[in-house]
């Protein structure tokens, strides 16, 4: 295939089964440099895909559980004292790696949450006064359960916004749900797989090259406008308090180009732009109280917005 990205899709479809949407999701956020929340009840597969595409593309890969009692210098690291040498050395955090499991971000309090984030924002870990570069792929993927709030500590919005995407895992259909018994049937243990014997499809270095390619992708002025007028309204809709901030207007054009080239096109459509809407906006977006009491979710506001601004011919 021309586009190599299609081929690590597929790749990573025959190991995580079912999530076709979720994965090419993923992907786009992988081009465009994104950040990702993944939300899903547990056993959909979230940790297992983000190691199996790790895997994929060659990336160093660190997976933090997260729990109330982790402090930031247990992500980020911190100076030790050597007596042999009398000098400090530096003993690097989990931070250090190219693509980042938080699992359970929503578990840990909020300073060490503002840690993570600020290394996720600025590509840098500040130690001692010394300020450390990230990896140029560094790539932070959290997951949190929509289940069990006792004991959480959830983002604030502010916070929120420095996630590109967040998507949700929702449970697999029947066809592939039977397709997991049939593969545990036949002695697969997700648990015990064994990640060395996934053959790499390409490498961290092409992911780079590739995510430079979506930059040159075109965009037309009338759907810059077309973009443009659906963040403003998004402001004025009357069942939302918050509407998209002017970093998820540049974040929206960015995977929208990441979109149109993963699907091997060098310009923009329409459909492009409608279909990031969902995971750029869902997390981004706050309902007005009587908007939440009628049972109205984001989702269908988003989807009422994208019928609101007409789409430039």
């Amino acid at each position: 295939m021309s586009n190599p990205f299609q081929t690590l899709a597929q790749a990573l479809d025959r190991v995580v089964v079912g999530q076709a949407a979720l994965s090419q999701q993923l992907l786009v956020a992988l081009l465009c440099g994104g950040h990702v929340i993944l939300e899903g009840v547990p056993g959909t597969g979230k940790t297992l895909m983000v190691k199996v595409l790790a895997r994929l593309v060659q990336g160093d890969f660190r997976r933090i559980q997260l729990t109330p009692d982790i402090l930031p210098s247990d992500i980020l690291g911190t100076n030790i004292f050597d007596l042999n040498t009398r000098s400090f050395s530096l003993k690097k955090g989990p931070i250090f790696t190219q693509i980042l499991l938080a699992d359970e971000i929503n578990r840990t309090p909020p300073k060490t949450q503002a840690a993570l984030l600020e290394a996720m924002e600025e590509q840098q870990v500040t130690l001692d006064g010394e300020s450390l570069p990230l990896p140029d792929l560094f790539w932070v993927i959290a997951t949190q359960n929509p289940l069990e709030f006792e004991g959480t500590y959830p983002l604030p919005e502010a916070q929120l916004d420095r996630f590109l995407f967040k998507l949700v895992v929702d449970y697999p259909d029947p066809k592939a749900e039977r397709q997991m018994l049939v593969n545990a049937q036949a002695g697969l243990q997700n648990r015990r797989l064994d990640l060395s014997r996934i053959k790499p499809v390409m490498s961290v270095e092409q992911v780079l090259k590739a995510r430079q390619q979506v930059r040159a992708v075109q965009m037309t002025d009338a759907l810059v406008d077309y973009l443009l007028a659906l963040v403003q309204r998004s402001r004025q809709h009357p069942d939302l308090g918050l509407g998209a901030s002017p970093r998820s207007a540049v974040a929206w054009l960015q995977a929208s180009k990441a979109r149109a080239w993963l699907e091997g096109r060098d310009f923009v459509t329409p459909d492009d732009v409608k279909a990031i809407a969902r995971p750029l906006l869902r997390h981004r977006l706050i309902l007005r109280p009587e908007a939440q009491l009628d049972g109205q979710q984001v989702d269908e506001v988003i989807n009422s917005l994208l019928g609101q601004v007409a789409v430039p011919r």
